[in-house]
């Protein structure tokens, strides 16, 4: 099988690739020639996943799948959730968000979090969402050097180290996206095809 990936971000590119391994070939936005800014401009998870997966299948043509993940943290209302990525403002990095992020955090005793990942798969002309969550605690100062994002300063329920610290094997098999794209595969390697 073959789909389309809408992302342009490579490490979510390697991070599903892997997690998919030989089942099927995943294939990226620009190995279809597409450089669009494709908009995202829902205010939740599953709108945005959707608006990418749909301007892609409209555009190109691909059934594809589309993902949007986000950090939500419950001291904070669950911010910042959909607006995860510019956290800090547009043209901020990784970097910049978690500086906030752990400012806002400051003196809060509540350090509870989930990471959240929705997939939005289009194929034969339907549409399909797929979850995956991992709770966890945002720690007080940055550890690890591997993963991305927000991975420095997570640290998932039931382990003693941060998604940086944990190695991108580790991660794969425990993360929000892994559980969502093995929930996607569960759902292809049982779909049969519209003639």
């Amino acid at each position: 099988m073959k789909f389309v990936f809408a992302t342009n971000n490579q490490h979510k590119l390697n991070e599903v690739r892997e997690i998919v391994g030989e089942w099927a070939e995943i294939v990226s936005l620009s190995d279809i020639d597409c450089h669009d800014d494709i908009p995202e401009t829902s205010d939740t998870l599953e709108g945005n996943a959707l608006q990418k997966a749909r301007y892609i299948k409209e555009h190109y043509g691909w059934d594809c799948f589309a993902d949007d993940t986000g950090l939500e943290v419950e001291a904070l209302n669950n911010a910042p959730g959909v607006y995860s990525a510019r956290y800090a403002g547009p043209g901020h990095d990784s970097e910049a968000n978690m500086r906030k992020l752990l400012a806002e955090m400051e003196g809060k005793e509540n350090r509870k979090a989930r990471f959240r990942t929705v997939i939005a798969l289009l194929v034969d002309g339907k549409e399909y969402i797929f979850e995956g969550i991992v709770q966890g605690t945002i720690i007080r100062e940055k550890r690890g050097n591997g993963g991305f994002g927000y991975d420095p300063i997570f640290q998932p329920d039931g382990f003693t180290e941060t998604f940086a610290e944990m190695g991108e094997e580790a991660k794969n098999r425990v993360s929000h996206r892994a559980r969502a794209v093995r929930r996607l595969i569960d759902f292809l390697s049982t779909y049969v095809p519209s003639v």
